[in-house]
């Protein structure tokens, strides 16, 4: 991958360059606190969500199509105590109101069974997504495909 130059940029790049950022970095504060209404008004209506819980994997685990299709997914963050999802780079590719990107995230779930024994699932996720501009201005996942790279699950204290 090379790097971008970005000696003339514009002040709409910029701003959209910040938008998209912010919709992924809500995207994240949205699963934290279990607003799965808040996640799903971050997608375009016929959004398409593609889940790969083996990143190498030709087809997906899970495929929705529809904003309205994906409560069940974000609803699912419930089985967990708690979750911390941590942002890390991202690249982002525009082209007028539509956009590409790539970010990594990794998500730490934890979990408590009946009797009390905490563990501690972290999964390193990569992000490939489709933006779209809305029409009000704001910009709006058109894909997400969410790419497990990897997991590690281990006792966790309290």
């Amino acid at each position: 991958m090379r790097m971008s130059s970005h000696s003339a940029i514009t002040l709409q790049e910029a701003a959209d360059r910040l938008a998209i950022r912010e919709l992924v970095d809500t995207y994240a504060h949205c699963a934290d606190r279990r607003d799965a209404k808040g996640q799903m008004a971050l997608f375009a209506e016929d959004a398409r969500f593609l889940v790969f819980m083996d990143a190498t994997a030709a087809e997906p685990t899970q495929a929705l199509q529809g904003r309205s299709s994906l409560a069940p997914v974000f609803d699912n963050l419930n089985s967990y105590q708690t979750t911390t999802h941590f942002n890390g780079q991202s690249t982002i590719s525009l082209v007028g109101d539509r956009a590409s990107g790539e970010s990594y995230c990794l998500a730490h779930h934890v979990s408590v069974t009946e009797e009390g024994q905490r563990t501690l699932m972290i999964a390193s996720i990569r992000y490939l997504d489709e933006f779209v501009k809305g029409a009000g201005g704001e910009w709006l996942f058109a894909e997400r495909r969410l790419m497990v790279d990897w997991t590690e699950t281990r006792p966790s204290t309290p």
